[in-house]
């Protein structure tokens, strides 16, 4: 049987929001490879795994090597990230070098934050009347030369903005819609300590800054995030 190396959602953060087969994956892993303080301590407790490792300020080779040696001699290898994979998991680079050294990766999605945040705020993120579509986005930084925030707002859809709670005054300056669209500011989505904060684009930045959010969370923009003001209109499932 060829060398498999499982890449697992863990979800938001509240460690019963994994999905059943990830749950399995952790339990019965061998080695058991996770993505720092973004995984819920609680969640690795429950992992049976002999080795853990903190992935956190590893090398990609030294990741790869972490695995590669494992999954080759049999074990049960289990790679956690937070939330989804795919969104800013930064799991291609890891799966071509596996899949160079011989090595199958399967990829088992998870809940994103983004999801625990609309169910913090108690809504949607796509809502007729409101908004049709979902922009997932990140502010410029250190692996991002130039980003689209300013033109992207301008389209007046529902956006979830990525790995930006230290930028966000920069970010509502680049914001092209309107200063009164409601906004939210969504801290450890799901965690105990979780909060929420609301407003609008003008004041947002400023009042997540009262609270002491100043990083893990995500900023919401968008009609969806204040429903009731926006006139949405009822389902034809309901009509």
């Amino acid at each position: 049987m060829q060398a498999k190396v499982w890449f697992v959602g863990a979800g938001p953060g509240n460690p019963e929001l994994i999905t059943v087969k990830g749950l399995s994956l952790l339990k019965s892993a061998d080695v058991l490879i996770y993505a720092g303080s973004l995984v819920n301590p609680e969640l690795i407790a429950q992992s049976g795994a002999a080795i853990m490792m903190d992935s956190w300020g590893m090398r990609l080779e030294e990741l790869v090597a972490a695995m590669e040696m494992p999954a080759k001699s049999g074990k049960t290898v289990v790679r956690l990230h937070s939330g989804d994979p795919s969104l800013y998991g930064a799991i291609v680079e890891q799966i071509e070098e596996l899949e160079r050294r011989g090595v199958l990766v399967e990829i088992v999605p998870g809940v994103s934050s983004l999801f625990a945040a609309a169910a913090a705020l108690g809504t949607q993120l796509t809502l007729r009347g409101v908004s049709e579509s979902l922009i997932v986005t990140r502010p410029a930084g250190k692996t991002l030369v130039h980003d689209q925030i300013e033109e992207l707002s301008a389209l007046g859809t529902t956006m979830v903005i990525f790995l930006g709670a230290e930028k966000l005054e920069e970010i509502t300056k680049k914001l092209a819609c309107p200063q009164d669209t409601p906004a939210a500011v969504v801290y450890h989505a799901s965690w105990p300590d979780q909060k929420i904060v609301r407003g609008t684009v003008a004041d947002i930045a400023k009042k997540a800054r009262e609270e002491g959010i100043g990083h893990t969370a995500l900023l919401i923009v968008g009609g969806v995030v204040q429903p009731e003001k926006k006139g949405y209109t009822r389902s034809y499932l309901y009509t």
